[in-house]
């Protein structure tokens, strides 16, 4: 009884393997950079002046839309931080 014959690889799936570990680690890298910048966001409103809090708040909602437009984070989910950013800015603002 002759062997089985060993079975073929699927070449595509290897590759879609291959290419969704790559998006996987940028898109958690994106992640970690919003968080990052939300927090950041979060220590600074209090000690720093307000022309630099407006543009790491401008900085913070670019990359999270973003993020939402290349389906990194989902577009409710971006909306709804931009929105605290917003809430954020607008403390920010009566302050001053």
């Amino acid at each position: 009884m002759a062997g089985k014959a060993a079975p073929k690889k699927n070449l595509s799936a290897l590759k879609r393997v291959r290419q969704s570990e790559k998006l996987n680690l940028r898109n958690q890298s994106r992640k970690a950079e919003i968080k990052t910048i939300e927090k950041k966001l979060e220590s600074i409103v209090a000690s720093t002046p307000k022309e630099e809090v407006d543009k790491q708040i401008k900085t913070a909602m670019k990359n999270i839309a973003s993020a939402a437009s290349k389906g990194i984070i989902h577009k409710n989910t971006a909306s709804r931080k931009i929105s605290r950013i917003a809430k954020l800015a607008n403390a920010v603002a009566q302050k001053a």
